[in-house]
């Protein structure tokens, strides 16, 4: 059985990939069968319960290290759950967030070291890297107004404007770095405009 195609939707906040996610499901499944989609952190129920006590407020602090920690547990437990054998089924994956989110976030945003979290992401994920990433990019005085916008933020949607800007800067190095995997996506153009982009390019990267 041929392995499905594992895509990830990643950027900053308030970006639009959520609303892009089940835009091009539907273009998936029309050509390559019923997509799983997912999300990290989380994923199922286990990396889900991860996820809240990562994101949460909590009556201690949660050290920054401890976070990044809880974020490739939820990973590990998302991967070998859910990730893996969908793509060993032949499924599409199609996922929201993934391994840049740890360098961009816990990375240039918290402030924690990248060789850390490259010795965790070779742990955790390996070779099995998502075949493309669609970085989903908006300037930080928009981010900001969308995000303000928006309820139910959590503690990186309430993060300073300098934290949003490096959180961008990560973004846009580790694209640039590898253009073979990613794909820029200008998140100020219309919701419409940026689903062609997203299925054109899917096209062209895995047509037949």
């Amino acid at each position: 059985m041929t392995r499905g195609r594992f895509i990830v939707f990643d950027g900053v906040e308030g970006s639009g990939k959520s609303t892009q996610m089940p835009r091009v499901a539907r273009w998936i499944r029309d050509r390559h069968g019923e997509p799983v989609t997912t999300r990290e952190p989380g994923g199922t129920a286990l990396a889900e319960e991860i996820r809240r006590v990562a994101l949460e407020d909590h009556d201690e602090p949660l050290p920054k290290t401890a976070e990044l920690l809880l974020m490739f547990a939820a990973r590990s437990v998302h991967l070998n759950n859910r990730i893996w054998p969908a793509l060993q089924a032949g499924h599409w994956v199609l996922c929201d967030r993934f391994v840049d989110a740890s360098f961009a976030y816990q990375g240039a945003g918290q402030g924690l070291p990248s060789h850390d979290i490259e010795q965790l992401e070779t742990m955790v994920v390996g070779t099995q890297q998502p075949d493309c990433v669609f970085l989903f990019d908006l300037p930080v005085e928009v981010l900001v107004q969308r995000v303000a916008q928006r309820g139910n933020a959590d503690r990186f949607d309430r993060a300073e404007t300098d934290f949003h800007a490096r959180v961008r800067t990560m973004y846009l190095e580790r694209a640039q770095r590898r253009p073979e995997r990613y794909a820029i996506i200008d998140a100020t153009a219309s919701v419409e405009s940026m689903t062609r982009t997203i299925c054109d390019e899917l096209e062209r990267r895995f047509a037949g």
